[in-house]
């Protein structure tokens, strides 16, 4: 009998801690505050791209674009393929058939 009076015993206190627990006072619009920060959290744009604007994006086209054009100027001019003649043959890698030793 003397666990069931340790139990009691125990059950008592917790009742009697319950009891010195006092109301928490909250702001009546506590919950309004909280609600809006949550869904404004919610509404903002990633920042994941968001250094990657609208004028960013056309000046990076534009880039692009020059380069593109620039580079197939040079690709069809005649002094590119002169260029790329001479490093081959400077190098060794010309294909003609004047160097080879298996005529």
């Amino acid at each position: 009998m003397k666990t069931n009076k340790n139990i009691t015993n125990k059950i008592e206190d917790t009742l009697n801690a319950m009891d010195a627990v006092e109301d928490v006072k909250v702001s009546p619009f506590f919950k309004d505050k909280t609600m809006q920060k949550l869904f404004a959290e919610q509404e903002e744009e990633p920042l994941i791209l968001s250094w990657f604007s609208p004028k960013l994006q056309l000046a990076t086209l534009v880039c692009v674009i020059v380069l593109n054009v620039l580079a197939f100027i040079q690709l069809n001019s005649n002094k590119y393929d002169s260029d790329i003649n001479d490093f081959a043959e400077t190098y060794g890698l010309s294909s003609s058939s004047d160097t080879s030793l298996f005529n």
